[in-house]
């Protein structure tokens, strides 16, 4: 029989709910992080806000704490880019995740690494990790005493991408900016980390499913960084349902997964910069327009926070802060209606009292 045809809004709608973009949740962080599929988190505080977004009574110290406690590691993983995981996906997942950290050493070192034995380099930097844990530039510095005219930058890359290292608390906590001390997963997280198994990449496909479906294989790999979709969904695909986009396009889901009516009402919401969201699709559109892309996505790879109505990117937030006040600068991409209005500025200003730092601090919402 033919695929059912999901329309544009029905994969929003999926994508929100397991998001949990449609309703905030009562989760545990480590709850939270493990249905999302990880949190990017190349800049401290945007996990803290992307997961006040989707959590009932989130606060900061909760995530604060499960980084402490080792529930939660922040560890390069998919894209070969930081992100919030819990132990168990980390360990499971990082192995799986070596050929996209090796492409990307070899994008961005290759000429820099000629001639040089990395699995020397590599066997010199676990080793100095045994002595203690390192900030990525003591381990170029040390590095380059042993290879002397090699530049530090890039033979700590080599051991950022062979050996999976973890930032210490608290490197990645709030407002902490901080050179990272760097430690390999197994040292952290002492016996707990013998107890976990490999992840297979058709384990891999299921979570991210669970995460983002319905989905096609592309998408998959954008979130990834991985290559070889097809033949792990053709192993699973009787487990699997198939619809069909608007486009034509495959998309693969589980059968039990959430997909909403397409009428399910979307309340507004402030998603955070780099937000899962807008990152783990190759099609963005379920979200976001091709139009409004430029203005979310800069020309210095920053991905700007973003103001959903009805399920749709519909403008871009930032937090400007002064001596004792904070303002939400709003910019929306379109008109939006009185109770849109409202239901924004009620969100914002729940956001500047989450951010906030202080009792007597003032708050403003500005925009057009």
């Amino acid at each position: 029989m033919p695929a059912a045809t999901l329309s544009l809004r029905a994969l929003n709608r999926a994508t929100l709910a397991r998001q949990m973009l449609l309703e905030r949740r009562k989760l545990t962080v480590a709850q939270a992080i493990e249905r999302l599929g990880g949190l990017q988190a190349q800049a401290p505080n945007p996990p803290y806000v992307g997961l006040w977004s989707r959590l009932e009574g989130f606060e900061r110290e909760h995530l604060t704490e499960a980084m402490r406690k080792r529930r939660i590691v922040r560890m390069s993983a998919m894209r070969s880019t930081l992100h919030l995981m819990t132990a168990a996906d980390a360990l499971a997942w990082r192995p799986l995740l070596e050929p996209v950290h090796q492409r990307g050493l070899l994008g961005n070192h290759k000429r820099a690494l000629e001639g040089i034995d990395r699995t020397a380099v590599v066997g010199a930097g676990r080793a100095l990790l045994d002595e203690r844990p390192r900030t990525s530039a003591e381990l170029g510095q040390a590095l380059a005493e042993r290879w002397p005219g090699s530049e530090a930058a890039s033979l700590a890359a080599v051991i950022r991408n062979n050996v999976p290292l973890v930032h210490l608390p608290p490197a990645g906590s709030w407002n902490s900016h901080q050179s990272a001390l760097l430690q390999p997963i197994g040292h952290w997280l002492g016996e707990s980390a013998a107890d976990v198994a490999p992840a297979t990449q058709d384990d891999l496909l299921l979570r991210y499913l669970a995460a983002f479906g319905p989905a096609t294989l592309a998408d998959a790999g954008a979130w990834s960084g991985l290559t070889g979709w097809k033949a792990v969904a053709e192993r699973l695909r009787p487990q699997l349902r198939v619809f069909a986009g608007e486009q034509g396009q495959e998309l693969f889901d589980l059968p039990r997964a959430p997909r909403p009516d397409a009428d399910t009402p979307a309340p507004p919401r402030l998603v955070a910069e780099w937000d899962n969201l807008l990152l783990s699709h190759a099609d963005r559109s379920r979200v976001l327009s091709e139009a409004h892309r430029a203005r979310v996505f800069t020309v210095n790879g920053i991905v700007r926070g973003t103001v959903l109505l009805d399920g749709f990117v519909a403008g871009v937030w930032k937090i400007e802060r002064a001596k004792d006040a904070a303002t939400v600068v709003l910019e929306p991409f379109t008109r939006w209606s009185g109770a849109d209005r409202l239901g924004v500025h009620e969100q914002a200003l729940q956001l500047l009292a989450f951010t906030s730092d202080g009792e007597g601090e003032r708050h403003a919402i500005r925009m057009p």
